[in-house]
């Protein structure tokens, strides 16, 4: 009897959606059926997206989680959250149309981030755990599906406006007419050049990590343990030790060369790979599965310890280097080189290149703050032509190395003109046109789709027009 009372509630409600009453009720055994005024609402669908629904506990949470932030809302957060939340929808609708995913090391990577980034903000984890009311496994669960559907919907704004170009000719006609003092304001920015050399890893602590990894798959291969348990108690990547070592599938093109060629030949699942050297560190490897020309493992990453002594020594041949550096025995060019270990920049006479990664656009002017953090502590207190003293920072790898820096030139906060900072415009009038295109495409995806709206929502002033019917 209680089954049938319980589908006869749900029947209700449903049909109470479908005609756009669209209450959400906690069910209580203690309420007569024949009574459902009482029945306690504690959530409410007020907006329907195609066959999507938006719930007042997704709106208010979205504004708690933003006064946290430091979040600013145009206009009345009660009509721009779910106006913007209706948007997500949209494209996430199109993305499932179109195929546009997210692997799940991606979402994991995001979500850890994420995590660590509030555990910063607020001390502990005990401290947010209290902070936000919830354990961090929940925490966790809550992000994955918040930051997935995010990242599908950038993706899938990305697919959208991914052939809009902008010619010379394009950025010259749009700031033909623009007034200097209308002219986008370039702050402060500096080029920088950079040697970087590893300090020297004893063969005792390569072995040592050798044995480890050697112990481990010895314990994988006898059953006494599982690769994925090892990999989260000892992995040292970040990215994949969470998920047991766990690597989406992922093409040769991508991965570390040496590391591409022993997980490509890996045929059997049961097995683990020799002990593997990679510019990260060193691995073991277990093949999950094969794809067409692309490989999902898992792996465990250890990295060998540099000692203080090594880094000490380090520091003096550097040192000496900069010596000869300002005496003019050589220059900071040609010891980039020769002497730098830095693949990204010694093929470059050590010039470090800052790379827009929304338009992919290079170029070698820093703003201190797009810096390492090391690197831009330096600069700041350096004249033009200064060359730093030796420090240590952890670079793009995780490695820890030891650096010189040139301050090559500094760039005062000026107004921006076509001859100096040609790209920054392009980029401009390029967002410009691309934020047009997403417009015009929402517009038309409005019309389009089924929008239900909650009637005291209707009185809302709206970004876009027609989510009204």
């Amino acid at each position: 009897m209680k089954k049938n009372r319980y589908a006869s509630r749900r029947n209700i409600l449903t049909l109470l959606l479908l005609l756009g009453v669209m209450p959400v009720c906690a069910v209580n055994d203690s309420i007569p059926e024949s009574d459902p005024e009482n029945w306690n609402v504690v959530d409410e669908v007020i907006w329907v997206v195609g066959d999507e629904p938006i719930l007042r506990s997704e709106v208010e949470g979205m504004r708690i989680q933003g006064e946290q932030e430091g979040m600013k809302w145009s206009g009345n957060p009660d009509c721009s959250i779910p106006e913007q939340i209706a948007i997500q929808k949209l494209f996430l609708h199109q993305a499932a149309i179109d195929s546009i995913e997210v692997t799940d090391s991606e979402v994991a990577q995001e979500v850890e981030a994420q995590l660590n980034y509030w555990i910063q903000m607020v001390g502990s984890k005990e401290k947010l755990e209290e902070y936000r009311k919830m354990p961090i496994s929940r925490m966790r669960e809550d992000l994955r599906e918040e930051l997935k559907n995010r990242r599908v919907s950038e993706r899938m704004r990305e697919h959208l406006v991914g052939d809009v170009n902008v010619t010379p000719s394009d950025v010259r006609k749009y700031f033909k007419n623009v007034p200097v003092d209308s002219l986008p304001d370039i702050p402060e920015q500096y080029e920088v050049q950079i040697i970087t050399h590893m300090p020297r890893i004893t063969p005792e602590e390569i072995n040592s990590v050798k044995n480890d990894l050697r112990e481990y798959t010895e314990r994988i291969v006898s059953g006494k343990s599982s690769f994925a348990a090892l990999a989260r108690m000892y992995s040292e990547d970040p990215g994949s030790a969470r998920q047991g070592g766990e690597m989406d599938y992922i093409g040769r093109g991508m991965l570390d060369p040496a590391f591409a060629a022993v997980a490509f030949n890996l045929t059997d699942p049961k097995k683990v790979s020799k002990i593997v050297e990679s510019e990260f560190g060193y691995h073991i490897i277990q093949l999950i599965d094969k794809r067409g020309d692309k490989i999902k493992v898992r792996h465990i990453l250890r990295k060998p310890r540099i000692s203080y002594a090594a880094t000490d020594s380090m520091k003096v041949k550097l040192d000496s280097l900069a010596s000869d550096i300002r005496a003019g025995k050589v220059t900071f060019d040609e010891a980039a080189s020769f002497v730098s270990d830095d693949k990204d920049t010694k093929n470059n006479h050590g010039n470090m290149v800052n790379t827009n990664p929304q338009t992919g656009q290079r170029t070698i002017k820093f703003q201190l703050q797009e810096l390492p953090s090391e690197i831009a502590k330096e600069v700041s207190n350096m004249s033009v032509g200064d060359i730093s003293a030796p420090f240590t920072m952890t670079n793009s790898k995780g490695k820890t190395v030891v650096v010189l820096v040139k301050l090559k030139a500094r760039h005062p906060r000026h107004k921006a003109s076509m001859a100096e900072d040609f790209q920054v415009l392009q980029s401009i009038v390029e967002q410009k046109k691309k934020e047009e295109k997403l417009k015009k495409w929402i517009r038309e995806k409005i019309k389009t789709t089924y929008v239900k709206i909650n009637p005291r929502y209707r009185d809302c002033e709206y970004e876009y027009d027609g989510w009204i019917k």
